[in-house]
C-alpha cells in the first residue's frame, strides 16, 4: 500500500457498531510511499501506524476538465 502526505485513510471498526476511525498521513517513512506512516485522526491523536486488513486508503477522485 503507498500513500502520500495529505492523504486520507479509513480503519474500519473491527466490531458491529464500532466507528470508523479517519486520518491524515502527516509523513511517510518508508520508501516510495510505503509504511510507516505517521498519522493524524480526527480526535487529534497522532500515531506511527502500518496499515492492517483493516485500513483503507480514501481515493482522490479527479474532476474532469471543462
Amino acid at each position: 500500500m503507498h500513500a502520500t502526505v495529505g492523504g486520507h485513510l479509513i480503519i474500519h471498526g473491527k466490531q458491529v457498531g464500532q466507528a470508523n476511525r479517519h486520518g491524515v498521513i502527516l509523513e511517510i517513512r518508508g520508501e516510495d510511499g510505503g509504511p510507516p506512516w505517521l498519522v493524524r485522526f480526527d480526535d487529534g491523536h497522532e500515531t506511527l501506524l502500518y496499515p492492517g486488513a483493516d485500513c483503507e486508503l480514501e481515493q482522490e477522485h479527479e474532476q474532469p476538465a471543462s
